[in-house]
């Protein structure tokens, strides 16, 4: 059982480095794998209930094209600004003491603040910041999950696989108000809103989720999950205020793996590992033409947990390390020998999530730690 641990965690790895051709950054919705519990405490048995709530928070601002920044945007203050507010609530009901299902739902709120967008930056623009909004329920998920190891017989460790579906219940045509519009720049419209902030993608997609544990002692435990969204729909027909390229529908995917102190206060346990999500340059099924921003954030995860008989709730706060807007489809076909296209984008510098979990027993049951 230990090497076919091991295995899945390999796995993982192995997944992202073949798929991690990049991410996207402010454009990179909210995921939640699985269950969202860990070790033993993640089976459903047959019949029981789990109430999940997740908050996700992120201030962007800082500008990347590649690895590199681009410090002048915030100096001379004409870096965008996003600040995106996530709350998913998913409900799971354990068919079997290995198979349960999990229905999400995603409620959206962003804020985009710029100058280039409302009449250009300076010196050529007129330099005036405004903010345009977009707020409702995202693309809702449907996902089935089942256990690999009897749980029975393997009480150290274990490992899950899902399969699922992403409805495109998201508005992926949100509108809102522009300043300095038109030749004249003397217009006020109501026009589509960039793509990062739209609440969906326009496409149905099909999800993989994978999760896994393993005791290393009484106090250590190992864990990580991996999720992995494939849009097959190349381009959703809308596109950006000024009516250019259809905003693609792309892939994205996310990994955690980490370890986790159960520590000798009762219901307390932390969390330290690292978290990589990644909006990738080439979709698995169907094309990648349209506009998007991919690119990927590497970032280390310290979390806190605390369990109470059958509440539990966890602070876990991402900090980048390392961001990468890589180059999209478009910029590698725009590109030209006169002309080398590498489009930029924002990135935050960590991320807030809170998250709490509710368990709907048929008997009392210990507390448990959830990640």
């Amino acid at each position: 059982m230990k090497k076919i641990y091991l295995i899945t965690l390999l796995f993982i790895f192995i997944i992202t480095a073949q798929v991690a051709y990049s991410q996207g950054c402010v454009a990179i919705r909210g995921f939640s794998a699985c269950n969202g519990q860990v070790g033993s405490q993640a089976f459903l048995p047959k019949g029981e209930w789990l109430i999940n709530g997740n908050f996700r928070y992120f201030h962007s601002f800082r500008h990347f094209r590649g690895h590199e920044e681009e410090t002048n945007r915030v100096e001379e203050g004409t870096e965008v600004i996003n600040d995106s507010y996530f709350f998913d609530a998913s409900v799971s009901y354990g068919f079997s003491d290995r198979l349960y299902g999990s229905l999400i739902l995603p409620i959206v709120y962003h804020e985009r603040s710029s100058m280039y967008e409302h009449g250009g930056n300076p010196p050529n623009g007129l330099g005036d910041r405004h903010k345009t909004y977009s707020s409702g329920l995202g693309d809702v998920r449907l996902s089935a999950s089942y256990w690999v190891l009897n749980p029975d017989k393997n009480s150290k460790g274990n490992f899950s696989v899902g399969l699922g579906l992403k409805l495109p219940t998201g508005d992926y045509g949100a509108t809102s108000t522009f300043y300095n519009q038109g030749e004249n720049r003397d217009e006020t419209l109501e026009l589509t809103v960039d793509q990062s902030i739209q609440p969906g993608d326009g496409g149905f997609g099909g999800t993989l989720e994978l999760q896994g544990y393993r005791m290393l002692s009484h106090s250590f435990m190992l864990n990580g999950s991996f999720f992995y969204l494939a849009n097959p729909r190349e381009t959703n027909g809308e596109s950006s205020r000024n009516r250019g390229t259809e905003f693609s529908v792309p892939d994205q995917y996310a990994v955690r793996l980490g370890a986790t102190y159960i520590s000798a206060v009762p219901g307390l346990s932390f969390y330290l590992g690292g978290r990589y999500e990644c909006i990738p340059v080439y979709d698995l099924i169907g094309g990648s033409d349209g506009f998007r921003r991919p690119g990927y954030a590497l970032s280390v995860e310290p979390g806190i947990n605390y369990a109470k008989n059958k509440f539990s709730i966890n602070v876990n706060v991402p900090i980048a390390l390392e961001r990468n807007r890589t180059r999209s489809y478009l910029d590698i076909q725009n590109t030209t020998p006169d002309r080398y296209r590498h489009g930029d984008a924002a990135f935050a510098d960590y991320l807030i999530n809170i998250g709490f979990a509710w368990r709907i027993t048929k008997k009392i049951s210990e507390p448990f730690h959830s990640m």
